[in-house]
């Protein structure tokens, strides 16, 4: 800057007229400064003070939301665990430790005791006084085997968490408690229970009712209270603050936690409310003594002392002599300078980019050490070359408009060498020295936008394949149907389902470890397959979708069988094994305006059936026929079937089984599954059976049958307790579950129904296909007591030769041979076989569909023990779901 000129002379002046003298002047300039001065010092005081208070406020936020994390992660533990019991809560204790060690818990290692699981006994019933919750696992185990066998409702604080949570199935923290694990020297010994209730395995029970049925007993994780407050409040918190923690639901007034430091006697207490799992801590949070950063209100006084002085001194010098206002107007020049080299100086420290550019042309003429290491030097460029977006180049360049709406602008800038990075920029028009300037100040936000758009990706993304996961793809396909409505000539895509053939023999061959790389190839390899534009998405487990856009009938077909083909060729190798897997792939081609998002889906899941039902590895395009008919009637009974169930609207019928010899003993039945629809009206097991099968839901319904059956027994027939033996059919998905057996056994336990009055019906086509398992099912069920009935036999192909091998004992015969038993010599052969070979064998022979009187006494003549059918025995309700008869009143006269 060049020196500014000297003052020109002053012209002669009037004598002035008397008045205050020079000294009077300065005194009051100087007691009108001091006071200013004092007025801006306490003002600097207040803020300083409310700063210090406003830094209190966010510090104790922070400390009652580190607080919460450590509860939140055990919360999240507990939940993760009891989702491992809804898929197998067939635990032990090293299984238990082994999930639990998988799922690698972030808990404090000082703070977290144990992970317990208490198993409730008996279940099934109301909460009462017998009943009781003793610890079975628990880890670490050495360090907590005291819990086992520990029954937690001894302990209130435990029992009163633990009511709360079974039926609201939620997290649920306990009052502050005495653990029983052993304290550390010096320690406090209180701690807290997080308790979460555990389900049989199934679905996740949504009502309570559902949830007292399905309770088998709780979680619990420990935690000891002073090392979780000390390790989640450690640094700043209880640096500042004296903090006591106090329970909302105590009795007393006594803190559980007090950190015991000194506090300042003026300063203000900051209480906070902690609600987690049900319960409510209060915080006191009382500042402990820190000094306060005086430096500004020490400048403010230095400098207001000082100004005053020399606002005294120049109107001292102004009212005495013209040389003295001279040397004292050159004085504050000079540190007038001094303070902008002050500022500049200042400036050029700042973190922030800080350009200043002229209003006139626009071009920059000073950049800050921060902006010339991040853009070079950029002095003599226009502010507007550095923004890469072209609108935001002409805003900048416009005089007219520059400074205004340019608050926090996020954009990219360029430097003169071409580098590109995220920038948060404000400009604001300022006058320096009388001119117009443009003051830019921008923070670089590069790591920011990265974060974001990493988050962004793992949120759309599959991590595994890196292929768009399940909700980005139906949002994508969400949006095509929107273009296409708004288009009046749209043309066709297609909606590829992907669903890998025999993937679980990989998973349980080789681990998931390998399943996983199989799926990474796999993603890989379709990738190279896809048109620009295509959209591949795992949808999950081993199933993929793909959209493909601008694609007809005709294309999507042989897109599809591109992929199927690629598919089939990868050779997988892991571990000296190498494997080959195949997909099924239903395609849907979207040529017309209407279908929503749920259409497609679900004819492409459709299609995709009919492929894997045609033989697998094989494309099936979706079209309306009578096996699609047929396969959305399937999909519709079993979306009725779940609701039936839950609504609890299945029956059950009893047929008699009737001795043809005419003897008189006790009687003997055979449940029969029934439901009642929307309208009340009854439908027969030959409608909903073939979709339950289908989909998955026959153990459920075996099991419905087996635990309703038994908890009624006495109630089934109109006998009573002197029914003779009830029969029970069991699936063939039923026979695969491993857990039946022991689910038959626990309920005749439960119910105490004598194990020789239940016959289980198996029929042949299961026990030849899953002999093995069919075999140990019943050798289990028989050792208890329980008879079995080997149903439908001589309907498959190797009857005579497989009935040596399977342990049962009583045979029924397929009713087509009984049906033709008069008219055809073949069928009355085998009749007459099956019963000599069975009571060779030791059996009882029934004969199913006997229809008339003619065929009972034909069955008799035979042999056959036993006959079932509409001429012995026409089906009825049993005896507990049969309705009320109306009370009469009776009439007083």
């Amino acid at each position: 800057m060049p020196p500014a000129a000297g003052p020109a002379p002053l012209p002669d002046q009037p004598p002035r007229r008397p008045g205050l003298p020079p000294m009077a002047w300065a005194v009051a300039v100087l007691v009108g400064g001091l006071v200013f001065t004092g007025w801006v010092a306490h003002r600097e005081w207040r803020d300083l003070n409310e700063r210090a208070h406003h830094a209190q406020q966010v510090l104790a936020n922070t400390g009652a939301a580190r607080l919460r994390v450590p509860l939140e992660q055990a919360a999240s533990l507990l939940r993760a665990m009891q989702t491992v019991f809804l898929s197998n809560d067939a635990m032990d204790q090293a299984t238990f430790a082994q999930y639990h060690a998988n799922l690698r818990s972030p808990l404090p290692e000082r703070a977290y005791t144990s992970v317990a699981f208490a198993r409730r006994a008996p279940a099934g019933q109301p909460l009462a006084d017998q009943v009781s919750y003793r610890y079975e696992f628990v880890t670490p185990y050495r360090a907590n085997t005291a819990l086992i066998g520990f029954d937690m409702v001894s302990q209130r604080a435990n029992l009163a968490a633990l009511l709360q949570a079974r039926d609201t199935d939620t997290v649920v923290m306990s009052a502050p408690f005495a653990l029983r694990q052993t304290t550390p020297e010096g320690q406090n010994p209180l701690g807290i229970t997080l308790r979460l209730p555990v389900y049989s395995r199934g679905p996740t029970p949504t009502t309570s009712n559902q949830r007292r049925a399905r309770e088998i007993g709780a979680l619990a994780i420990g935690m000891r209270l002073q090392p979780l407050v000390e390790t989640a409040l450690a640094g700043p918190v209880l640096d500042g603050f004296r903090v006591r923690l106090y329970d909302a639901g105590a009795t007393t007034s006594v803190p559980f936690y007090d950190s015991g430091t000194p506090v300042a006697t003026d300063a203000r207490m900051q209480t906070r409310v902690l609600a987690f799992g049900g319960r409510q801590w209060r915080m006191e949070l009382q500042p402990r003594p820190m000094p306060l950063d005086l430096g500004r209100l020490e400048a403010v006084l230095t400098g207001g002392l000082i100004i005053s002085l020399l606002l005294s001194a120049l109107a001292w010098s102004l009212t005495s002599t013209r040389r003295r206002a001279l040397a004292l107007g050159q004085q504050m020049s000079t540190r007038f300078r001094e303070s902008e080299m002050r500022f500049r100086t200042l400036n050029e420290l700042l973190p922030a980019l800080v350009l200043l550019a002229s209003a006139r042309d626009g071009r920059i003429v000073y950049a800050n050490q921060a902006a010339r290491l991040r853009l070079g030097d950029p002095t003599g460029l226009p502010l507007a070359a550095l923004f890469s977006d072209p609108l935001l180049q002409h805003r900048a360049s416009d005089p007219a408009t520059v400074g205004n709406d340019w608050g926090n602008l996020e954009a990219v800038l360029l430097s003169p060498i071409g580098d590109a990075f995220w920038a948060n920029a404000s400009i604001a028009q300022v006058d320096m020295e009388g001119d117009a300037h443009l003051l830019m100040v921008a923070t670089d936000i590069s790591e920011q936008r990265e974060l974001t758009e990493r988050l962004s990706y793992q949120a759309t993304h599959d991590a595994l394949t890196e292929l768009c996961n399940r909700r980005e793809f139906e949002r994508r396909i969400e949006q095509a149907l929107t273009e296409r409505k708004a288009r009046p000539d749209p043309e066709a895509c297609a909606l590829l389902y992907i669903d890998l053939d025999q993937f679980k023999l990989i998973n349980d061959i080789s681990g998931h470890m390998a399943g996983d790389q199989l799926l990474a190839q796999l993603a890989l390899a379709m990738r190279q397959q896809l048109r620009g534009g295509d959209v591949l998405a795992r949808l999950g487990g081993d199933e993929f979708g793909l959209m493909a856009f601008h694609v007809d009938a005709e294309g999507a077909r042989a897109l599809a069988e591109r992929l199927r083909e690629c598919i089939e060729s990868l050779m997988f190798v892991w571990q000296d094994r190498t494997y080959t897997v195949s997909a099924s792939i239903g395609v849907v081609v979207v040529d017309q305006n209407g279908p929503t998002l749920k259409d497609l889906l679900a004819w492409a899941d459709t299609a995709c059936y009919l492929a894997k039902e045609n033989g697998r590895n094989r494309v099936h395009v979706y079209r309306e026929d009578n096996e699609t008919t047929r396969r959305h009637g399937e999909m519709e009974w079993a979306s009725r079937l779940r609701w039936a169930v839950e609504q609890d609207r299945l029956l059950l019928d009893y047929q008699e089984i009737v001795p043809l010899d005419g003897g008189d003993a006790a009687p003997s039945v055979e449940l029969l599954l029934r439901l009642r629809d929307e309208d009340g009206g009854i439908v027969l097991p030959g409608a909903f059976l073939p979709a339950a099968e289908r989909y998955g839901l026959m153990p459920a319904i075996d099991r419905w049958v087996i635990r309703t059956a038994l908890a009624h027994f006495s109630r089934l027939h109109d006998t009573g307790q002197k029914l003779g033996t009830c029969a029970i059919n069991l699936s063939g998905a039923s026979i695969e579950d491993e857990g039946l057996a022991d689910f038959i056994l626990a309920r005749i336990t439960e119910y105490a129904v004598p194990a020789h009055k239940l016959c289980f019906e198996i029929t042949e086509t299961v026990a030849v296909r899953n002999l093995l398992k069919v075999v140990h099912v019943i050798e289990r069920l028989r050792r208890a007591g329980c008879l079995i009935a080997l149903d439908d036999f001589g309907a498959g192909m190797s009857s005579f030769g497989y009935l040596k091998n399977l342990p049962v004992d009583m045979i029924k015969i397929d009713g087509s041979f009984i049906r033709d038993l008069e008219t055809d010599p073949m069928s009355r052969t085998i009749v007459s076989a099956i019963a000599q070979i069975g009571h060779q064998r030791g059996l009882k022979v029934v004969a199913e569909w006997v229809s008339s009187q003619h065929l009972s006494d034909a069955l008799r003549s035979l042999g056959v023990d036993y006959g079932q059918g509409f001429a012995l025995h026409r089906p009825e309700r049993v005896v507990f779901q049969r309705p009320e008869p109306p009370r009469r009143l009776a009439v007083v006269r």
